[in-house]
């Protein structure tokens, strides 16, 4: 198949995704994204009206809803050439317009709750935070967001300048009003500093300088705010847990907004806060299927571990997830880097796919590597954030990067209608069952012959890669982790296949605590008084777990050969339409099959999944002492 011609030299990309990610698409775009909001009667919408707005003060977080579902649906609804959505989306924006007051607010909060009003600290509270609570800068930061996106995709010039009077707004609040945007927000203030965000989607949107300082006004607010510092206790070398309250959601979306200031001001010491909060979150505070957990060894479910804690009932919120896709959605863009892309694809295919439902409609607010799947009621926020982030994947799997350059960047059947830099555009389109398999031909379809370099990722996992051109081995070498470029003159029916190797592996993590003494000599010896194994399987980009062991079991130890414990992994002949099982084989006891995490439960509420079993101790005696 191949996509029909967009009109006109200037048409944008259009990309279709299928398989996995495209079924999941679909599924939040007749779901949620439909049924969710339908109209300006909608109760998401309802709390704008002014009666409601009027008598509000319960410090709520719900109007954040509506900016979410425009940017989901705006972009569904031109993805999927949905006109009856489009109408829609246009219709609420419109009312949201409207409503809109003549300062630029456009929130759910009575006069005396609303950020222009100052609220100072709450003392004695963990989390920062302000003394009346509310999320009204948050509301607001999504409503900006969801505003451009409609204009952006629909086209919509009152959508964008109703954004831009909210960022005025804001503008004359924290800097004319001498408001501390830290003050108006918990965790420290990173509930509200994610203001950096929209106010730099405000100035890509317009150009308008003032928008970017108005991010740069709200970096230096918060980095003089001591618990939060995000740039000084970034380039001293903090864990990303120790950063305000460590609050994995609003943490990625502050480091979000600073990649779009470095974008805009190629500030190397923001690269290099980026870099290291971004090494610290990969190395430290993500599960399996790559998504930010936390409520272990810690202080909130939502809040990032210590770092090398560890516990397979860990939390991951939904609304985390969206937020680490986001950031290696930025962080790639500004680096063409094959790994952020790659973060994005394991996410997506587990942890993400693995919060919701095959309705589309119902999401898990918190999943677990081992755990209940537990559908959120319709208010939380992680109903939202799932679908959005789901409308993230289409925008990154391929792309034209300056110099003429063309990306596949997430690896999946889909087909994509690409304008070249130089002129004309270019089909391609991937046949394949990945992520269930690893062979991928890709056909390059120029509208006429056209010399570009195309870039494939191979994915870090995928030792032993193969790739041909046309039936003929690539000449330079293959590299894991990075992409294959191909520079030539590209014509109708040039195919490059990807051969990725996907056998079963065996991952081991540890749950250990070690107690610290002085020898009579003077020497440190330390002593392990907590020593936990478990062992999880993967293939491919998917994270694999198993139901209820023995159909009523939530928790196994397993023992495995000595030496090559892969051994005992199988990858057993696959049934037609059925997701890959690789089973187990342990000592001393029956085999254990495992699917990937996102269908181990059958996406019905109640399920159990178990990506983690514990492995039998070593017969090493308690006191062995290590080093």
């Amino acid at each position: 198949m191949a996509p029909e011609p967009n009109t006109g030299p200037d048409a944008a990309p259009r990309v279709e995704l299928g398989g996995l990610l495209g079924a999941a698409l679909r599924a939040s775009q007749h779901g949620r994204l439909g049924h969710f909001i339908t109209g300006v009667d909608s109760a998401a919408i309802a709390l704008f009206a002014p009666e409601h707005v009027s008598r509000n003060v319960e410090g709520d977080w719900y109007g954040e809803h509506a900016g979410k579902w425009l940017v989901a649906a705006a972009r569904a609804s031109r993805r999927g050439q949905d006109a009856k959505l489009g109408a829609r989306v246009r219709r609420v924006a419109d009312h949201l317009v409207a409503l809109q007051q003549p300062d630029g607010y456009l929130g759910t909060y009575a006069p005396a709750r609303r950020f222009m009003v100052r609220q100072g600290a709450k003392p004695g509270t963990w989390d920062g935070a302000p003394a009346l609570r509310t999320w009204d800068i948050w509301i607001h930061s999504y409503m900006i967001l969801g505003l451009l996106e409609v204009h952006r995709q629909i086209g919509h010039p009152e959508a964008l300048s109703a954004a831009c009077r909210i960022g005025d707004l804001c503008w004359r609040t924290l800097h004319d009003g001498g408001i501390d945007i830290t003050d108006l927000g918990n965790h420290h203030g990173l509930s509200a500093t994610v203001l950096m965000d929209p106010a730099m989607e405000l100035h890509f949107a317009t150009g308008e300088q003032r928008y970017l300082d108005l991010a740069l006004h709200v970096l230096k607010q918060a980095d003089a705010q001591p618990a939060l510092a995000l740039l000084q206790r970034g380039l001293a070398g903090a864990d990303a847990a120790d950063i305000a309250t460590g609050k994995a959601y609003q943490l990625c979306w502050n480091l979000v907004g600073l990649a779009k200031i470095h974008k805009a001001t190629r500030d190397p010491g923001h690269l290099r806060v980026l870099d290291h909060l971004w090494d610290s979150i990969r190395a430290h505070h993500l599960t399996l299927g790559g998504g930010p957990w936390g409520g272990v060894a810690h202080r909130s479910r939502e809040v990032f571990n210590a770092p090398g804690s560890f516990s397979p009932q860990a939390y991951v919120e939904t609304c985390s997830t969206l937020a680490w896709i986001q950031l290696n959605r930025e962080l790639h863009a500004v680096s063409g880097e094959a790994r952020y892309a790659e973060e994005v694809e394991r996410s997506a295919c587990n942890d993400l796919l693995g919060a919701m439902a095959a309705n589309g409609e119902d999401w898990c607010y918190y999943s677990f590597p081992n755990g209940r799947r537990v559908h959120t009621t319709a208010w939380r926020c992680c109903k939202s954030s799932g679908a959005m982030a789901l409308e993230e994947l289409p925008l990154l799997a391929y792309d034209c990067a300056p110099g003429g350059t063309v990306r596949v960047n997430l690896l999946g059947p889909g087909i994509a209608d690409l304008p070249l830099e130089a002129g004309g555009r270019v089909a391609l389109e991937q046949r394949t069952d990945y992520p269930f398999d690893g062979h991928i031909a890709l056909h390059v379809e120029p509208d006429a012959p056209r010399s570009f370099e195309l870039r494939i990722r191979i994915p870090g996992w995928a030792d032993g890669a193969r790739v041909e051109l046309n039936g003929q081995p690539l000449g330079a070498a293959v590299q894991p982790g990075a992409y294959a470029c191909i520079q030539r003159l590209w014509q109708c029916g040039d195919c490059v296949t990807l051969t990725l190797p996907m056998p079963p592996k065996l991952h081991r993590k540890a749950l250990h605590n070690t107690q610290e003494s002085r020898a009579p000599d003077g020497s440190l010896v330390r002593q392990a008084v907590l020593h936990h194994e478990y062992i999880a399987i993967t293939r491919g980009p998917l994270v694999y777990a198993t139901g209820l062991v023995d159909g009523f079991k939530t928790e196994e130890t397993v023992r495995l050969p000595e030496g090559d414990a892969a051994a005992a992994l199988a990858l057993l002949p696959r049934a037609a339409g059925q997701v890959p099982v690789i089973r187990l084989q342990p000592l001393g006891r029956a085999p254990i099959d495992f699917v990937p995490y996102h269908a181990a439960d059958g996406g019905v509420d109640g399920g159990w999944r178990l990506t983690w079993l514990s492995l039998a101790p070593a017969t090493a005696p308690a006191s062995s002492k290590f080093p």
